[in-house]
């Protein structure tokens, strides 16, 4: 080779360098500022009061911390934040499992024990208060939205109700309860890890047809209920009444357990924890609104003291007429926030309020 083709080659090599190790530079660069980004997004958030626990940034602002624990967490500035600390050890443990419910993994604790987190989760799934046979199976997802998923625990099969995050230990929490037999899903919000719950637990997934698709999954449930119900479970048990309830979607479906006058509403009514009153949370409304409000008043008839949602605060009442009154009020309000957009919750305030609205 000539001296001038060897310059030429070796002027070729160099510049081939610059061209790669340019863009690996650029690279890494963009990695360690979205690794800088994240830590900072993980800095405790300032409004938390000093301690062992606090929230970050990346908090979705879902609620689901601030109904577990509400002695230590709080809302301010639009974001979860611990507002005091623990005061005792029944309350540390509560923040613990608000920690491990936490779609966002938003929640820290600086100085947790292996024991105390092992006892946290020993207690899950979490009974409710005022049921014998209901459990709340605490993981949530983010991309559920935080939705809240529960246990019916029953002689002829256990079911759940919409699909929490997938953990292994609740897994084997669940199994040692009997396994589930129907995992019955409201719609197609909170279906989250539906295909790995259905696959580890063998059981049989229920959806009305027109919530299921093909993107999560859900063209894949068993049982696809159609027409306007009520539906029964495929056993024939009579325990159970799934009910249509369109209006947050088209074909949203609540589950009516009667043995404890139980209802599983999904998010077609709850208690709103910053309106402090029933809500049929209509800016989160992907169908109408109206719909929405007829089929709740279709409830009315039925005989039913406790409501569970996905989204949103339990209800229980002293008895069927206080739920009654309770969802008329619900839809006046609504009505009028519409009307008025936003003083809808001044209808309930001289009205009887739940005997209970947390867990």
């Amino acid at each position: 080779m000539s001296s001038a083709g060897a310059l030429h080659l070796s002027s070729a090599l160099a510049s081939s360098k610059k061209v790669v190790k340019r863009p690996l530079q650029t690279a890494a660069s963009r990695v360690s500022a979205l690794v800088a980004q994240e830590r900072k997004l993980r800095d405790p958030r300032e409004e938390n009061a000093p301690g062992d626990f606090y929230v970050d940034s990346t908090c979705i602002d879902c609620d689901t911390c601030r109904w577990m624990a509400p002695e230590t967490y709080s809302r301010i500035n639009q974001q979860s934040a611990v507002h005091l600390q623990p005061q005792s050890p029944e309350e540390r443990k509560r923040a613990l499992q608000a920690l491990l419910a936490c779609p966002s993994f938003s929640i820290h604790a600086k100085h947790k024990k292996s024991e105390e987190m092992g006892a946290a989760l020993n207690e899950m799934p979490l009974h409710v208060s005022g049921t014998e046979n209901v459990f709340h199976l605490v993981m949530a997802s983010e991309s559920s939205y935080g939705a809240v998923a529960y246990l019916i625990r029953r002689p002829e099969g256990n079911i759940m109700m919409d699909s929490p995050r997938f953990d292994v230990k609740l897994l084997k929490r669940i199994q040692a309860m009997g396994g589930v037999k129907y995992m019955c899903l409201s719609h197609r919000d909170d279906v989250c890890d539906h295909a790995k719950w259905a696959k580890a637990l063998g059981c049989t997934r229920i959806l009305r047809r027109d919530e299921c698709n093909k993107e999560q999954g859900t063209n894949e449930v068993e049982v696809k209920l159609e027409g306007q119900g009520p539906w029964g479970l495929p056993d024939g048990s009579t325990d159970i009444e799934l009910i249509h309830t369109p209006g947050h979607t088209t074909g949203h479906v609540v589950l009516l357990y009667k043995p404890e006058r139980t209802l599983f509403s999904g998010d077609h009514w709850g208690y709103s924890g910053r309106e402090q009153c029933g809500s049929l949370f209509r800016r989160v409304n992907w169908y109408s609104i109206d719909h929405q409000m007829e089929s709740l008043a279709k409830l009315r008839p039925l005989d039913f003291v406790h409501v569970l949602p996905g989204h949103g605060r339990r209800m229980s009442f002293g008895d069927k007429a206080a739920k009654d009154e309770y969802i008329d009020l619900t839809i006046a309000a609504t009505k009028k926030d519409i009307a008025a957009d936003g003083t809808g919750h001044n209808v309930f305030k001289d009205a009887p309020q739940p005997l209970s609205t947390t867990n």
